[in-house]
C-alpha cells in the first residue's frame, strides 16, 4: 500500500530510521495516497531515500488528545493539522470526528528540515479549500453515569475560569440532557445513561448535537458527541414460530417468504445474516431492499412427499457481527398438503403510494393486484401485511382486494417514509410479495418552537449598536416552506433581531438607549413559518435600561434674585436654589458648591454660604446697605455620578436699606466756643429768609426723605421752618417788643420705620446794627482775665496772621513754579494726567439728600426728595459769632469779610464783650 515505502525500500539508511504511521479509515484512502505522493515528491528534491510505512491501527474509543499546530489543507478531503515531529490529525470536511496521522520523515543532516519545509510547501501550493470544524467527541452507548468524555476547556483553548465566570452551561434545546458540564473541571461528564438504539434507531451515525454557551461577553461553541454502538441486542423475530402448509405438489424453487429478523444496533453488530437447518429441503435467499433491509425467502430445493414426510420442523437463525456474536431464533413448521402448483403473483414487485399527514383513519392509500393461474380454491388469494417488530403494519391495513387504508395517524414528524411487505397467499399455501413505498406528505401542523439559549436582563443606556441581548434558538419540525421560520419584532423599539445559522436568532439593540426616556422595554419577538395558512409563536422579553450618568443638573431658573434686609443675623437663611437631574439613584444625588470669587476683594465665602445638600444660602456676615448694595456670586449643582457632571447658576443678592442713620445736620454747624446767630433786620417783611438748615441721611429712598420742625421758640411765633426744605422763614412783621435775641430748635426727621431724628440751635439776632446784638449779648459769661489780655492777643494774632500770609505766599508761588515744570515734564513724556480735586470737594455717591459738602453756600431746596437744587444768594449779608473772650472792630469784620471766596458767604465777627 505504501508507494514511498516501495520505492525506497531496499536504500534506509541507518541514520535515517523514520516511520510514517497513520490512523484512517477505509473511505479515506485516497488521502492517504495523496500524502504519501507528496512525501515522496519531498524525498525526490531533497535526493534523499526515506521508508514510509502504513500501518492501519484499529480505531479506538478513547479520545486521543492532539497538540495543534500547522493547518495544511487537503483538496475535497479535509485538512491535516501539524502536531508535534510529523505527526498530523486530519479533519474531514463535513464529517464530526477527527483521526490522527503521525508522520514521520527525516532524513540525516540538515536534509530532514530541507524536507519538512518542502512538503508543507507543497501542501500548501495544494491548498484551496476554506477551514471549518467543531469539537467532537465519541463514546460508546450504555456508559455509566458520571464517566468522562473529554476535556471541553483545553479542546476550545478555554480557561477553567472563563468557564465559571461565564456560567458556562449546556443548551440542547428541547431534548432531553444526557451529558453534564463540570465547570471546576472543565469536562465533560456522562449525566444518564445513553442507549443509542433508543436515541437514533437504525440513523447512524447517531450523536448528540448540543451546545456550550457562555456569557458576558454571549459565545456559544457547537459540540457534537457521536454514540458508538456495541452489540447489546440480540436480532428478535416477530414471533417465536410460523407455520407453512405446503402442496406436495410445490415445484423445486418455489419461494416462501419468511419474517425479518430485526437488530437494534447497527454496523457490524447488526443483522448480517440468516441460517436455516436443517437446509437439505429447503435453503435461503436474501434479496436486497431499497430500505437498506433484506427479504429473506426459503427455498423449496427438491421436491416434497407427503407420504413421506408430512410435517417438516426447521429452525431459522438471525446472527449478528458482534464480539461475542448474538443470535435470534424461529421455529417454522411445515405441513404438506396435496397439489396446489401455482402461487400467485403479484403484478408489479414495488408500489409506491403518497399520503398526507394527519388524515383520517380509513383512508386509501393504494391497492395491490396478486393473481393465481389455480382455479377454485386455490386460485382464491388472500392479502396480508408482513410482520415485524416495526409498528408499521399496525398502521395500514389490507383487505381481501387489496385495498391498503390507513389504520392510524401518521406523522411526517416522525415517519417520513414507510416500508411495507404485503403478501398473496392462495388457499394451497402458496404465496408471493411485494414491497410498498409509502411517502408522507407534509403540512403545516406544527407551529415555531422558540428556545431561550441566554439573556440579559440589564444593560447600560450607552450600550454599542448590536449589542447581543439574547440569544435563542427556532426549531419547525415540518419541512420545506413549513418549515422555513421568519422571526421580526414589530414594536418601533431600538432593537433587532438577526438570523446567524442554524436556525439561531440573535436579538441586539437598534439604535441608542436612553434610560430617561424609556428605563425598560417589553421586547416582544414573533416567528411564522411560510405554511399556507402560516403557523407562529412569539415570546416577550423584558429588559431594564440600567443608567449611566449623561444628564448634568438643570438649575429651575437660569438665573437668581434674592433681598435682604441690612442689618440681619448671621446665619440667616435667604433663599434656595434648586436643581434637578434627569438620570436615577446616585447619578440624580445633587450637591450645591459655592464657587470661588470676590466681593470688593473680599472672598464671597466670607458673605454667603450654601448648604451641599438643599442648595439653601446661608448669610454669614450682617450686611451694611451704606457699605455694600448688592453683590453676585456662583454657585454650581453637582451630581454623584462618575465622572460627576455639573452645572452653574448665577446668584445676585440685593441689600434692601433699613432706617438704621438719623439725619446728619450740616448747617448750621454746632461749634462747642462759639456762639453762631442770624441776624434778621427790624424791618425785614413777611417772609424773610432768616437762613436754611440743612442736613442729610445717608439712608436711601423713604429712609432719607427729610422733613423739618420747628420745636420751640423763645416768643410768640416770629419764625418758621419749611417741612421739606428746611428754610427759616419770618411769618410776621418784627415788633419792638419782639427780643433781640431768638433760640430756635429745629428738629431734623427721616421718613423711615421707626422715624430716626436730630435737633439743631439756630440763634436768632433781631436787631439793625452790630452794638444792639452786642448789648443784647452782655449776659454771657465773661472771662476777666482774658478781657485783660485782649490787646496782646489781638497784637500776636496779627503777627501770627502776617506770618501764615507770608507763608502762603511763598507756598503758593513754589506750587505755580512746581506744576508749572511738572506740566511740562508731562507734555514730553505723554504720562496720563491725574484731574485734581479741590481739597474740600466731596462726593457722598448719592446716598444722601445733599450732593455736595455745604461750603458756607445757601443751598435752598423746594422739596428734599427730589435731586433740584437752587444755588442763590443767602437771604442773611452777616453771620454774627458771639465769643466772650473775642475782641475787635467793625472795620475788622470788614476786611476779614473780603477774604471770603464768595460775595454770598456769611461773615465770622469775635466781638469783644
Amino acid at each position: 500500500m505504501s508507494v514511498c515505502g516501495n520505492i525506497y525500500k531496499n536504500e534506509r539508511r541507518r541514520s535515517c530510521i523514520s516511520r510514517c504511521n497513520f490512523e484512517f479509515r477505509t473511505h479515506w484512502a485516497a488521502v492517504v495516497l495523496f500524502v504519501e505522493a507528496v512525501c515522496c515528491l519531498a524525498a525526490d528534491i531533497s535526493s534523499r531515500h526515506k521508508s514510509v510505512t502504513l500501518r492501519r491501527r484499529a480505531q479506538s474509543s478513547n479520545r486521543t488528545e492532539a497538540q495543534t499546530g500547522v493547518v495544511i489543507l487537503v483538496p475535497f478531503y479535509g485538512w491535516i493539522t501539524k502536531i508535534l515531529d510529523c505527526t498530523f490529525v486530519l479533519r474531514g470536511f463535513g464529517h464530526q470526528w477527527t483521526d490522527k496521522y503521525p508522520l514521520c520523515a527525516a532524513a540525516a543532516g540538515s536534509d530532514g528540515t530541507m524536507k519538512r519545509q518542502v512538503l508543507l510547501l507543497v501542501l500548501s501550493i495544494l491548498c484551496f479549500h476554506p477551514v471549518f470544524g467543531q469539537v467532537s467527541y465519541s463514546v460508546p452507548e450504555e456508559m455509566a453515569r458520571g464517566s468522562l468524555i473529554g476535556n471541553i476547556a483545553e479542546d476550545l483553548a478555554l480557561d477553567v475560569r472563563r468557564l465559571r465566570a461565564g456560567k458556562a452551561r449546556i443548551y440542547t434545546g428541547d431534548s432531553a440532557q444526557y451529558i453534564e458540564l463540570n465547570r471546576e473541571r472543565g469536562v465533560l461528564l456522562i449525566k444518564e445513561k445513553m442507549d443509542r438504539e433508543s436515541l437514533c434507531r437504525q440513523d447512524a451515525p447517531c450523536a448528540l448535537h448540543f451546545q456550550i454557551t457562555l456569557e458576558n461577553p454571549l459565545e456559544m461553541f457547537p459540540v457534537t458527541v457521536e454514540i458508538t454502538d456495541i452489540n447489546d441486542n440480540p436480532p428478535v423475530f416477530h414471533e417465536n414460530e410460523r407455520r407453512f402448509e405446503i402442496s406436495e405438489s410445490a415445484v423445486i424453487g418455489s419461494k416462501f417468504m419468511l419474517d425479518q429478523a430485526i437488530d437494534a444496533d447497527i454496523g457490524l453488530n447488526g443483522l448480517q445474516g440468516y441460517k436455516l437447518k436443517p437446509s437439505d429441503s429447503f435453503n435461503l435467499k436474501l434479496h436486497s431492499q431499497s430500505d437498506g433491509s433484506k427479504k429473506v425467502e426459503m427455498i423449496l430445493q427438491k421436491p416434497l412427499d407427503r407420504e413421506k414426510q408430512e410435517h417438516l420442523s426447521l429452525v431459522l437463525t438471525a446472527e449478528d457481527g458482534g464480539n461475542p456474536q448474538l443470535t435470534g431464533t424461529m421455529q417454522i413448521h411445515v405441513t404438506v398438503l396435496d397439489a396446489n402448483d401455482n402461487a400467485p403473483v403479484f403484478s408489479k414487485p414495488v408500489y409506491e403510494a403518497k399520503i398526507t399527514e394527519n388524515s383520517p383513519v380509513g383512508t386509501l392509500v393504494t391497492k395491490v393486484s396478486a393473481t393465481d393461474a389455480d382455479k377454485g380454491s386455490n386460485g382464491d388469494v388472500t392479502y396480508v401485511i408482513g410482520k415485524t417488530m416495526n409498528a408499521y403494519s399496525k398502521l395500514f391495513h389490507v383487505n381481501t382486494d387489496g385495498e391498503v387504508t390507513l389504520n392510524g395517524p401518521v406523522d411526517y414528524e416522525k415517519d417520513k417514509k414507510y416500508h411495507i411487505d404485503i403478501e398473496a397467499i392462495d388457499q394451497g399455501g402458496l404465496s408471493d410479495s411485494c414491497k410498498l413505498i409509502i411517502d408522507v406528505i407534509d403540512v403545516n401542523d406544527n407551529s415555531p418552537a422558540i428556545n431561550m439559549i441566554s439573556t440579559t436582563s440589564a444593560v447600560p443606556e450607552d450600550s454599542d449598536l448590536k449589542t447581543v441581548i439574547a440569544l435563542m434558538s427556532v426549531n419547525d419540525p415540518d419541512s420545506d416552506v413549513n418549515g422555513r421560520v421568519q422571526c421580526v419584532i414589530h414594536e418601533n423599539i431600538p432593537f433587532q433581531i438577526k438570523g446567524t445559522s442554524n436556525n439561531y436568532y440573535s436579538v441586539m439593540t437598534d439604535g441608542e438607549l436612553d434610560r430617561e426616556s424609556a428605563s425598560e422595554y417589553n421586547i416582544s419577538v414573533s416567528c411564522s413559518d411560510e405554511g399556507v395558512p402560516s403557523l407562529s409563536s412569539s415570546v416577550t422579553l423584558t429588559l431594564q435600561i440600567s443608567d449611566v450618568n449623561d444628564n448634568p443638573p438643570v438649575f429651575e431658573r437660569s438665573s437668581y434674585e434674592a433681598y435682604i434686609v441690612e442689618n440681619n443675623t448671621p446665619g440667616l437663611s435667604i433663599f434656595t436654589v434648586r436643581a434637578t437631574d434627569a438620570d436615577w439613584n446616585q447619578n440624580a444625588r445633587v450637591s450645591y458648591i459655592l464657587e470661588d470669587s470676590s466681593v470688593n476683594g473680599v472672598s464671597v465665602s466670607s458673605y454667603v454660604s450654601v448648604s451641599a445638600d438643599s442648595g439653601v444660602v446661608h448669610a454669614v456676615r450682617s450686611f451694611d446697605y451704606e457699605q455694600i448694595k448688592d453683590f453676585e456670586f456662583r454657585v454650581k449643582a453637582q451630581d454623584g455620578g462618575s465622572p460627576p457632571l455639573s452645572s452653574n447658576v448665577t446668584v445676585k443678592i440685593l441689600i434692601q436699606d433699613q432706617n438704621d442713620n438719623p439725619p446728619q445736620v450740616l448747617y448750621p454747624v454746632q461749634t462747642g466756643g462759639s456762639l453762631v446767630a442770624e441776624m434778621v433786620p427790624r424791618s425785614a417783611d413777611v417772609g424773610y429768609l432768616v437762613t436754611k438748615v440743612v442736613a442729610v441721611d445717608v439712608d436711601s429712598g423713604q429712609n432719607a426723605w427729610l422733613s423739618y420742625k420747628l420745636q420751640r421758640a423763645t416768643d410768640r411765633p416770629l419764625f418758621e421752618v419749611g417741612l421739606q426744605n428746611g428754610e427759616i422763614r419770618t411769618i410776621r412783621q418784627v415788633t419792638d417788643k419782639d427780643a433781640v435775641k431768638q433760640r430756635l430748635s429745629v428738629t431734623v426727621e427721616d421718613n423711615g420705620q421707626p422715624s430716626r431724628s436730630a435737633t439743631v440751635i439756630v440763634n436768632v439776632a433781631v436787631a439793625d446794627s452790630f452794638p444792639e446784638v452786642m448789648s443784647e449779648f452782655t449776659d454771657f459769661t465773661q472771662d476777666k482775665e482774658y478781657n485783660d489780655n485782649l490787646t496782646f492777643y489781638l497784637v500776636l494774632a496779627l503777627a501770627v496772621v502776617s506770618f501764615l500770609f507770608i507763608t502762603c505766599l511763598v507756598v503758593i508761588i513754589s506750587v505755580k513754579i512746581y506744576r508749572w515744570r511738572q506740566s511740562r515734564v508731562l507734555y514730553h513724556s505723554n504720562l496720563p494726567v491725574i484731574p485734581y480735586y479741590p481739597p474740600r470737594y466731596s462726593d457722598t455717591l448719592g446716598t444722601g439728600t445733599l450732593q455736595h459738602v455745604y461750603n458756607y453756600e445757601v443751598c435752598r431746596t423746594t422739596d428734599s426728595r427730589k435731586s433740584d437744587c437752587k444755588f442763590g444768594r443767602a437771604g442773611s449779608q452777616n453771620v454774627l459769632i458771639m465769643d466772650p473772650s473775642s475782641t475787635g472792630t467793625m472795620q475788622r469784620m470788614q476786611s476779614e469779610k473780603s477774604i471770603l471766596d464768595e460775595p454770598d458767604s456769611p461773615l465770622e465777627v469775635r466781638m469783644p464783650f
